[in-house]
Order: C-alpha cells, then sequence, then structure tokens
C-alpha cells in the first residue's frame, strides 16, 4: 500500500482525537487525506494534518475502533515517511501545522521515540518553524514526555473519563491516576518552569457517553484539574460506536450535549466559575437546550447587578457580560459611569440577554418575571 493510501486509513483512525471544539466531519478527503479545518477561539479556520502514526494499538479500549482485539488491517508510517507527506501538504499550502498521535504499536517508550523522531525531522532536516501538535502517550517516561514538549507547540494527554472507576468502563489496560493524571502534573511542572516547552500550553480530552459518568463528574473533574494545573483547554469526543467494538451497541452520544459541556467547562476555565454555581437536572447532567450561564444566574442571590460598582467576580456572572466586556466597563466606569444600556451594548454587552440582569446607576433595566 502506497503512502497516500496509508495516510487515508490513518488519518480516518485518529478521529477520536480532536483539535478544535467544532466535532467536524471525521473523514479525510480520498485526494487530500488527513487534512483538518481545526477552529481557533477566535473563529479563525487553520488547515492541519491530522494523523496517527500506526493504528496497530495494545490497548483494549472498547469505544475505539483501533483497540487491540479488532480485527482489521493494520499499518505503521515511519518518522521519515509522515514527515515527507506533511512537508509535501505544506509546501503546497495545503496545511499550516501538524497534529500527530499514534496507537502503541509495541511499547509506549518506542511509540514515544518515533513521535518525537517525527518531529526532530520536521524541526531540524526540513528546517519546519511552524505549529505541532503532539498527543503525548498515557505510561509515557518524564524525559521523552520533556523531549515532546522541546519540540512541540502544544502536547496533550487524553484522560479519557473523570475518574478511574469511569476509565476501567472503557478501558483496562490504563492507569488512571499513574499513566494519566500523573503524565498530565508531569507535563504541567515542565511547561510552568519552562514556557518555552511546548509554549502554546497543554490540553486534553475525554470521551463523552462511552460510560455512564455523569456531566457532573466530567465538570467536577476539569474544575479540580484547572485549579491545581494551567490546561488551557479540554476537548469533547462525542462516543459513536463502532462495529466489532464492545460498545457497539451502546447508544451514540448526542452531539448537543457536547456542546452543552464546552459551554459550561468556559465557565469553569475562563470565568473561574465553580462546579456548585452550576445547575444540573436529577441525573447530575445539564440542560440540553438551555444556557448554562442563563441557569446558573437564575439561581444567584446578586441580581439585579449595579452595573457601575460591581466587581469583576460578579460583572463576568450576568449573562450578556463575557471577560473583555466586563473589563471594558471598569476601566470606562472609572471616568464616566454608565447611564444607558445602549451604551454597554457599544462594547460587546449582549444586552438582550444581560437586561434582566443589571441595574445602572440604582434603575433596574427591566424586570426578571419579564423574562
Amino acid at each position: 500500500m502506497d503512502n497516500l493510501n496509508k495516510t487515508k486509513v490513518l488519518s480516518d483512525s485518529a478521529q477520536f482525537d480532536l483539535c478544535d471544539s467544532q466535532n467536524r466531519s471525521r473523514i479525510s478527503d480520498v485526494n487530500l487525506p488527513g487534512i483538518y479545518p481545526a477552529t481557533g477561539k477566535d473563529g479563525c479556520t487553520v488547515p492541519l494534518f491530522k494523523t496517527l502514526m500506526t493504528n496497530k494499538c495494545k490497548n483494549d479500549c472498547k469505544y475505539c475502533l483501533n483497540q487491540c482485539q479488532r480485527d482489521f488491517t493494520r499499518l505503521e508510517l515511519s518518522p521519515n515517511e509522515i514527515a515527507k507527506v506533511f512537508i509535501r501538504y505544506y509546501t503546497s499550502g495545503y496545511v499550516n501545522g501538524l497534529f500527530l498521535s499514534s496507537g502503541v504499536s509495541d511499547t509506549i517508550d518506542n511509540t514515544m521515540e518515533r513521535l518525537i523522531e517525527t518531529c526532530n525531522i520536521l524541526r531540524k532536516s526540513y528546517g519546519y518553524e511552524d505549529y505541532i501538535h503532539l498527543k503525548v502517550i498515557p505510561g509515557a517516561s518524564k524525559d521523552s514526555i520533556k523531549r515532546a514538549m522541546t519540540l512541540a507547540d502544544r502536547v496533550s494527554i487524553n484522560i479519557e473519563a473523570a475518574s478511574a472507576d469511569g476509565l476501567s468502563q472503557i478501558a483496562s489496560t490504563k492507569d488512571y491516576n499513574k499513566d494519566i493524571l500523573k503524565r498530565l502534573n508531569w507535563i504541567n511542572s515542565l511547561y510552568k518552569h519552562d514556557k518555552n516547552l511546548s509554549p502554546s500550553g497543554p490540553t486534553t480530552q475525554l470521551i463523552i457517553g462511552a460510560n455512564d459518568e455523569s456531566d457532573f463528574e466530567i465538570l467536577k473533574r476539569m474544575e479540580k484539574i484547572y485549579k491545581k494545573t494551567d490546561l488551557k483547554r479540554t476537548y469533547f469526543s462525542p462516543f459513536i460506536a463502532m462495529e466489532e467494538t464492545e460498545l457497539e451497541n451502546r447508544c451514540d452520544c448526542n452531539q448537543q450535549r457536547t456542546n452543552q459541556l464546552y459551554h459550561a467547562d468556559a465557565l469553569l476555565n475562563e470565568y473561574k466559575f465553580k462546579t456548585k454555581e452550576l445547575v444540573f437536572d436529577e441525573e447530575n447532567n445539564i440542560s440540553l437546550t438551555e444556557d448554562p450561564k442563563i441557569l446558573a444566574a437564575s439561581k444567584m442571590d446578586i441580581f439585579p447587578l449595579e452595573v457601575n460598582s460591581a466587581n469583576l467576580h460578579d460583572l463576568i456572572r450576568v449573562p450578556g457580560i463575557g471577560l473583555k466586556s466586563a473589563r471594558r466597563i471598569m476601566d470606562i466606569r472609572v471616568k464616566q459611569p454608565f447611564k444607558d444600556i445602549n451604551d454597554l451594548k457599544k462594547i460587546g454587552v449582549v444586552t438582550s440577554r444581560a437586561e434582566p440582569y443589571i441595574k445602572l446607576e440604582g434603575n433596574y433595566q427591566s424586570a426578571l418575571d419579564n423574562f
């Protein structure tokens, strides 16, 4: 099989690894396999070459089409082969970066060495200086993680589940605390010590819907991680049942569930909410239809909030007021207090959402009961 066809298979085999929150099509173009349109926080789309080095794997992840117990054609690209395919794409202007992961074909250390070698070839042999996102294999040595971080702009390790029990429901070959959380802490300590190591910062990912974990369990885990580390963000990969896997008869995850988790996760990570501020149903899940921030606001006793005197902590809890607009409010009101809600609209406040929750110089903008 030639490298193009190998790339097609291996890039499609990388479908569970996400590098943006849009959850786009998981299948590559036949003629240009592996090109993945990743969307950044600013909304800009950046084409990445996303692939596995190999779909050979010793792990038994029950949701994964590459799991060791599944019988299908196993392929592998060498570090040189991946580098050549990528550089051809890059110099042709098809992609702006590389997202590289791998199954564990023999040992964890050997797999990491091949991933590192690929990056080394690109950096030193081809003089490539742009973006590389490298997946760290659970159980990797601290030395290999550090060497990976000297070459990649971003490294990540998938925690996959919110707890050891949750991981045991979908895999038996990984130790949650030792192989995953410990390695995440290593990545964090290396990054905090030297911000030149993977300067874009670490990320992680969970599979949603493959086990019985609730949204509360998931978000509580992320709250703990954000508190202890400099993790930049979390990706939520919705479970999709694969034929010939142990979970082939399990229902697919509702895409709206992952969308809502992204909204709630942003409140924890960026707005510094606490999990206890969010609203969960009787099954400890968040609403699939209602905005988590509005639901959180509905049980807070700080509203209506005086915009001209409120602190940042309270301002960013107002629906329709984001981090940027909250800081603008605090800068502007020092010189000139806000009197008209249209002045808030001019600086980015979504006033249609914010109105029921705010006051301007003591004047209510609308009644909560009207919304």
